[in-house]
């Protein structure tokens, strides 16, 4: 919620919309990029601690460990996620209204 104010604040503060326009885009694609990466290391993990339980005598509870590990994981991750589409779904919002704003205008100046 913090970030989506924070990214609200900016998109507000941003004296050239076509400046806002290529910035907050490329702030949410690096921010995916990022939990892409954390998501694929969490995966590494796993499937390595799978293996690790092969090996031991109780398989199915080093199985369910590891399940419960990796939600507890990626539950953060998640939560980053859908944080990120808010961001994303206010600035599409911004840019469909303030391109509204403009036709009106347009559309007002015309005789």
């Amino acid at each position: 919620m913090k970030a989506l104010l924070q990214s609200l604040l900016m998109a507000a503060w941003c004296s050239s919309v076509w400046a806002c326009a290529e910035e907050i885009p490329a702030r949410i694609a690096q921010e995916r990029e990022r939990l892409q990466r954390e998501r694929e290391a969490i995966e590494q993990d796993r499937a390595a601690r799978m293996r690790e339980c092969w090996q031991r005598f109780a398989v199915n509870a080093c199985l369910q460990e590891v399940r419960r590990s990796r939600h507890a994981a990626l539950d953060p991750l998640r939560a980053q996620e859908l944080e990120l589409n808010a961001q994303e779904r206010a600035w599409r919002t911004q840019q469909r209204d303030e391109r509204l704003r403009e036709k009106q205008e347009v559309q007002e100046r015309r005789p």
